[in-house]
């Protein structure tokens, strides 16, 4: 098992640790909570896998058409996509 920890660094340098377990992020009731109105309340989902000590994000299906991007390239609905060392992870607008 890897000794290395994950971190989201927002656009202003706050960071969120990113826990071996799987997270949500939204607007309400999440583990990762955005101040955004173009976050769903349940807008994505962060995983990590033990296997390959990856983490892997997944979009839940935007109900506004907001969609979830990793490197500006939009994540296709319910498709896991495994996150590497500097991606940029963009929610809705944010």
């Amino acid at each position: 098992m890897s000794v290395t920890s994950w971190f989201l660094v927002s656009s202003s340098g706050t960071r969120h640790r990113l826990p071996r377990e799987m997270i949500f992020v939204g607007r309400e009731d999440c583990e990762l909570m955005l101040q955004s109105r173009s976050v769903d309340k349940q807008h994505a989902v962060i995983n990590y896998n033990p296997t390959t000590d990856e983490h892997l994000v997944k979009d839940l299906g935007s109900l506004n058409g907001l969609q979830t991007f990793v490197n500006d390239l939009r994540i296709p609905d319910q498709t896991y996509i495994t996150l590497k060392l500097s991606d940029i992870i963009r929610f809705g607008y944010d």
